[in-house]
């Protein structure tokens, strides 16, 4: 396992610990289906980022799109927390898991670009090459992220949409 292996398996544990944090915190009872949804997009842009990088070659024209990805990653983040901050209390261990939320897909984004810096990278002909990872490092990077963030962030989102329509049941069918 290289050190980015581990790094990407921390940031996903940084996840699933934000998740049990939410639920500690009591989510739905809060920001509830606002703040999941933000949630929930997170996942897909840096999914589709993910699987983006996995199926195309390294090239300027990937490294664009998924600067892009990580740009509106980080600006949902920001619009999460605005609307978690006035309706729930962010203990300091949240704040701290959302540091390596925050940084993570960063410090990923400079990975893959600082190769292509190299006087011996030698370009590819097309903008996007499709140039599959090998099915092992597909499987690295699908299998935990499943588990370890888009499982929580499912049944994060399925708590908040019962909870909200528990809300607006009639008193008697609370």
């Amino acid at each position: 396992m290289t050190v980015w292996h581990a790094l990407y398996l921390v940031w996903l544990v940084a996840g699933a610990s934000d998740f049990l944090l939410h639920r500690r915190s009591h989510i739905e009872a809060t920001s509830g289906l606002r703040e999941s949804s933000l949630h929930l997009l997170q996942i897909v842009l840096l999914g589709t980022a993910t699987v983006l990088w996995l199926l195309f070659a390294d090239t300027p024209a990937l490294w664009f799109v998924l600067l892009a990805m990580t740009c509106l990653h980080a600006l949902t983040g920001y619009w999460d927390t605005r609307i978690a901050y006035p309706t729930r209390d962010i203990i300091p261990l949240e704040q701290h898991v959302h540091s390596i939320l925050d940084l993570a897909p960063w410090i990923a984004l400079g990975a893959i670009g600082f190769p292509l810096l190299s006087p011996h990278h030698v370009p590819t002909a097309a903008a996007f090459t499709v140039s599959p990872a090998p099915l092992a490092t597909w499987t690295f990077a699908l299998v935990p992220g499943l588990l370890l963030s888009v499982v929580p962030g499912v049944y994060e989102y399925h708590r908040c949409r019962r909870w909200a329509a528990r809300a607006q049941a009639p008193e008697g069918r609370r």
